[in-house]
């Protein structure tokens, strides 16, 4: 079995209805994202995937995020904007564009350098 991991960063802002706290109020956080794949086949050139296509696959999805207002966005309209929901978001939407044979093992979001949540596709 092969893993791949690669990261990325955005900023964006966001707050937790129907939360007693700080976070039921409008904030941001400059967010960390790191994607692993696994996989047990490589490629004719000995890749399982390449490096930049993994990258490229996540920035654009954290693209569509950066700068924005999470709780006004589709994937979150109904559900919170959480790490983990973030997490899990980011996660579907790069395993749809994965070729066969590589699935991701894991997606973890870090909201601040001491707090991250990680979603795993598989269960664990």
């Amino acid at each position: 079995m092969y893993s791949l991991e690669v990261e990325t960063e955005f900023a964006a802002a966001h707050c937790l209805r129907h939360y007693r706290g700080r976070c039921e109020n409008l904030h941001g956080h400059n967010w960390r994202v790191r994607l692993a794949v696994d996989g047990g086949r490589l490629d004719g050139v000995g890749l399982l995937v390449d490096f930049g296509l993994l990258r490229q696959w996540l920035r654009e999805e954290t693209e569509a995020l950066d700068h924005r207002f999470l709780n006004e966005l589709p994937p979150f309209l109904e559900d919170n904007p959480t790490s983990e929901n973030l997490a899990r978001h980011l996660a579907l939407r790069v395993a749809a564009r994965l070729p066969g044979g590589v699935r991701v093992r894991c997606v973890r979001v870090w909201e601040s350098g001491q707090a991250s949540a990680a979603y795993y596709p598989d269960g664990r």
